[in-house]
């Protein structure tokens, strides 16, 4: 049986596939279309297939008893409500981002928090949606998403085995994809888990699985690839220090750049796992190796 694989806009996920890796933009813009176009230009320069943005609908997705609570913010003292309308970009902005991301040839999608922006993303038509680790027990969001016949990122953070399992049924394996997270930002190397992608490989070997990374460092989303993940995500920043709360969980535009680099290395050095003699050992050979002749007489 041939591996699993997904197209993604003009390109495949799979076991047999680059690895696709995304650059999670979320909402690390803060609200501005320049910052945003930076981020993607980085993540271009680094070698990324996408940029992922993540679209809510506050009313909807905060709930009312917080709407009031007030907190610091870059355009001052703002109720939580007011701040999530500051960084969540609407059609105009997304509409230059589109335009950007086709001329700088890489691929944006997002995830939808709610079913307002999944109607709001269409007019888009992204490649691809992922629910986010918050959502998977959203079956109203699942119904949604599954209704608009594109590929689907299941990501598993804070879910148990039997809610990933009743949302993997209920959205059926037929075009989706299924990402190892722990939803801790940033997340403590002991609870990154990785193994679970191998325990996914085996549990739906006709689902091509990934990882969506909240570490800091970059070593253990390369031990995600050395395991088989088909794809990874890491939030993408310009500096780890600037003001909200996924920055500290980000890398940097530099880091992904050796990221990406290190990736292609290890899908180059991985092979086909049967052994073979290569044709550059055959020197070696003449050179190192006693005959079988010399060995069988020395031993009598």
């Amino acid at each position: 049986m041939m591996p699993p694989k997904v197209k993604v806009g003009n390109k495949f996920i799979g076991e047999i596939e680059p690895v696709y890796i995304i650059a999670e933009i979320g909402i690390n813009h803060n609200g501005f279309v320049d910052l945003a176009k930076k981020l993607i230009d980085g993540a271009v320069f680094a070698g990324c297939d996408a940029v992922k943005f993540q679209k809510r609908t506050p009313e909807l997705c905060v709930p009312k008893d917080q709407w009031e609570i007030e907190r610091d913010t870059p355009w001052g003292r703002l109720t939580y409500l007011e701040y999530r309308k500051k960084v969540e970009f609407g059609f105009e902005e997304y509409f230059e981002i589109d335009a950007y991301c086709r001329e700088k040839k890489i691929d944006w999608f997002a995830s939808p928090w709610d079913e307002e922006a999944v109607n709001f993303l269409e007019k888009f038509k992204v490649p691809v949606y992922k629910i986010s680790s918050a959502s998977l027990t959203d079956f109203r969001l699942l119904r949604k998403v599954k209704s608009t016949g594109r590929p689907i990122i299941l990501s598993t953070g804070m879910s148990t085995l039997e809610e990933i399992e009743d949302a993997i049924n209920f959205l059926g394996k037929e075009n989706l994809m299924i990402a190892q997270s722990t939803s801790t930002y940033p997340c403590k190397l002991e609870e990154l888990n990785i193994k679970v992608i191998t325990s996914y490989r085996d549990k739906y070997p006709d689902v091509p699985i990934g990882y969506s990374g909240h570490e800091t460092g970059l070593a253990p989303t390369l031990a995600a690839v050395a395991l088989g993940a088909s794809f990874v995500e890491r939030h993408i920043t310009l500096d780890r220090a600037m003001w909200g709360t996924d920055q500290a969980a980000s890398v940097e535009i530099n880091g992904m750049l050796k990221l990406v680099q290190d990736i292609r290395d290890i899908e180059k050095s991985l092979g086909d796992g049967t052994k073979k003699v290569y044709e550059s050992e055959l020197k070696n050979i003449k050179k190192l190796r006693r005959e079988k002749k010399e060995i069988q007489s020395g031993s009598n």
